[in-house]
């Protein structure tokens, strides 16, 4: 366990993708990042050498199941204790799987719900205390589809939308010492399992109501976040869309 000066932040699901580009950004502010996964560790391993190379003891790897509370409670603990404090949250981590109202079973419901709301919800519960003491602030991944829904993913488009209002809530309760804000991305990076409907032409489609009519890059989203964990001090309960312009189907 060691302390300096550096803030620290938690970035769940950091070890790849959207989040990966996340700590690397905040990294680059200055930050300190605890990297959470749950399979990913050895991509988390490496994006944690890989940042430790260039400043010293300034990334760890926690793995934890957020479909577990306990081990989202401990995932908390271990991330305020690794630098002695935290000072930013960011739930990137989430689950996108088809839910047709037949295969809607409790596993499939409970993995959703737990991932994508339950766990920004007791980790800001569980880390309220620390974030106030250093004045930080959450950032929540949302969706596009947290006000448009999506064929077939009822049960997702919900838990992006309780995601969304839960940053809202927050904004007020942790007030005026804990900020909390949102950011949804559009069309940045494909889901890599996005079931049967997530084709060449869906994709098409998505791109021509897209007013800048191309995808966006990681890096967009990661700009935003690194904005609203550094410089947006009077900006708390909104949620930023990150989308090109992309209108409803």
């Amino acid at each position: 366990m060691t302390t300096d000066n550096h803030k620290a932040a938690l970035i769940t699901g950091g070890a790849r993708r959207i989040g990966a580009c996340i700590a690397r950004a905040l990294h680059g502010a200055g930050f300190n990042v605890a990297l959470h996964c749950r399979r990913s560790q050895s991509d988390a391993r490496a994006l944690a050498d890989e940042l430790n190379a260039a400043r010293r003891d300034s990334a760890c790897v926690l793995a934890a199941d957020l479909r577990d509370a306990a081990a989202v409670r401990e995932l908390a603990r271990a991330a305020c204790a690794r630098w002695r404090r935290l000072d930013a949250l960011v739930n990137n981590a989430s689950v996108f799987f088809e839910t047709p109202l037949a295969a809607a079973d409790d596993a499939r419901m409970d993995e959703l719900i737990g991932v994508n709301l339950k766990a920004p919800l007791l980790l800001a519960g569980e880390l309220a205390q620390e974030l106030a003491r250093r004045e930080g602030c959450i950032v929540n991944l949302t969706d596009f589809y947290a006000s448009q829904p999506l064929k077939n993913h009822a049960a997702y488009c919900a838990t992006q939308a309780a995601l969304a209002m839960l940053t809202r809530s927050l904004a007020l309760e942790l007030a005026p010492r804990v900020r909390c804000n949102a950011v949804a991305p559009g069309a940045i990076l494909w889901p890599e399992d996005g079931g049967a409907g997530d084709d060449d032409a869906r994709r098409r489609a998505v791109l021509r109501r897209t007013a800048l009519a191309r995808t966006g890059e990681p890096a967009d989203v990661a700009e935003t976040v690194l904005f609203l964990v550094t410089s947006a001090a009077y900006i708390t309960g909104e949620t930023i869309a990150v989308d090109g312009g992309r209108a409803p189907a």
